[in-house]
């Protein structure tokens, strides 16, 4: 980060997930300076000024305006949101080539501004296109971060909660995997405080295993059940995007399910995939390792192999 500790994000893409991002920075007083970059330069002053009319609402004076690639120069943080957006019944996966294309052109101007800040990753399918964006920055894998399945634990946390009647903070469990289909609830590491769910399960009236297996299906099925009703979905994932933020600003050492470039952790390599991962102003700067079970780490490895064969597909 700069040595003056002025917080400066640069967002590209100003579409539903970028601006629900930015209202959630500009809610929590995340930074300092917002800039907002977008094909459509006038979208992105109109919304510049719309948020700029409630900096005297907010917590703190950011300073929010429309700018170009040159404003990465000296940024913390470049987030990435463009893209072409998922449509009713398209997988994640059926976006990649369009996107990648999309990537290319943004992280060439991104890198000539002479960037060496954080690239936050949330168009989808996240994992490749965070794959994406490391291997034509040639960053340390530490400093691009994707979403991951930081949402997908946010929600999972919350059904949890809402089925033992607990806060979902005090519910420690995981989504991991490719964020999208493959994607699964390692149960034998969940907790509500430090008590096995499994405890929490037997000891629940009316609760089978079978009712928590409903519920990691809920979680996998979320977005597209939204998209369903209203055609996308913003609001959620520009929280976890704001959450993410905080923890690298904050150097807060928080552990959130993001998605990062396995070196060999759980007998993986090279592949970007949703993991619990220590998050702080370097970055990603470790992976945990849970304990999983035989059935769980197969889940995982289907889940890498998935999402390698996806991106080998785009050679």
């Amino acid at each position: 980060m700069k040595g003056d500790d002025k917080r400066k994000i640069v967002l590209v893409g100003t579409g539903m997930v970028g601006m629900s991002y930015a209202y959630a920075l500009l809610n929590q007083n995340l930074c300092d300076e917002l800039v907002l970059i977008d094909i459509d330069k006038k979208r992105a002053e109109g919304e510049a000024m719309d948020l700029n009319h409630g900096v005297a609402f907010s917590g703190g004076n950011m300073e929010i305006y429309a700018g170009d690639y040159k404003d990465c120069r000296d940024a913390d943080l470049v987030v990435l949101t463009a893209g072409l957006p998922q449509k009713e019944g398209q997988s994640r996966l059926d976006l990649l080539k369009e996107n990648r294309k999309v990537f290319r052109s943004i992280l060439e101007p991104v890198l000539e501004s002479g960037f060496h800040g954080i690239f936050l990753v949330a168009t989808n399918p996240v994992d490749i296109m965070a794959r994406i964006v490391y291997e034509i920055s040639g960053f340390p894998p530490g400093r691009v971060v994707g979403t991951g399945t930081a949402l997908d634990t946010a929600r999972l946390r919350y059904l949890l909660g809402e089925k033992f009647i607990i806060d979902p903070r005090n519910m420690h469990a995981y989504v991991m995997g490719e964020h999208g289909d493959s994607e699964f609830v390692p149960w034998s590491q969940a907790m509500m405080a430090t008590k096995p769910i499994f405890d929490l399960c037997s000891e629940t009236e009316g609760c089978h295993f079978q009712e928590l297996l409903e519920i990691e299906e809920e979680v996998r099925m979320a977005a597209y059940k939204i998209i369903e009703a209203k055609r996308a979905t913003y609001y959620g994932i520009g929280m976890a995007m704001a959450r993410i933020t905080k923890a690298i600003f904050g150097n807060e050492y928080s552990v959130l399910t993001v998605s990062a470039l396995l070196q060999g952790e759980y007998g993986e390599k090279g592949v970007f995939i949703g993991i619990p991962c220590v998050v702080n102003r370097m970055g990603v700067s470790r992976i945990i390792e849970l304990s999983l079970s035989a059935e769980e780490k197969q889940r995982l490895h289907l889940s890498c192999e998935t999402l390698d064969q996806t991106y080998q597909d785009l050679a």
